[in-house]
């Protein structure tokens, strides 16, 4: 339980700095934020791994790359449960993808052997 609020804080904080750094992200409150960053954890749990495996080849004919558009593909299907979170197209979403991953990936590296010591 401690892992997924975790994630959820590093998931509002990359949302955060994709809204502020990415033209056409935007929330209308701080409680759409939190919510968008739960309803993402939850969807990153039980629909990308699904699309993942079915975009499998894709992503290996791009050698990667097409990951991007399943992360943002994520956070468009988080913006369509939630009214306070707009996503304004694929460009959008891609690079709050990118930011967002950037932003995990370095609370990963800042953070990440925390969970180890326990």
């Amino acid at each position: 339980m401690l892992g997924f609020i975790v994630q959820a804080v590093v998931t509002a904080i990359g949302l955060w700095a994709s809204a502020k750094l990415v033209p056409g992200v935007e929330f209308t409150s701080t409680g759409s934020l939190v919510a968008a960053a739960i309803i993402l954890g939850l969807v990153n749990a039980f629909v990308r791994p699904l699309m993942v495996i079915l975009t499998l080849p894709l992503t290996i004919v791009t050698f990667g790359l097409f990951l991007l558009v399943v992360n943002a593909a994520m956070i468009g299907l988080t913006a369509m449960f939630l009214g306070g979170f707009v996503v304004d197209g694929l460009w959008a979403g891609i690079g709050a993808a990118i930011v967002t991953g950037v932003v995990s990936w370095i609370a990963g590296a800042l953070f990440g052997g925390l969970g180890d010591r326990a």
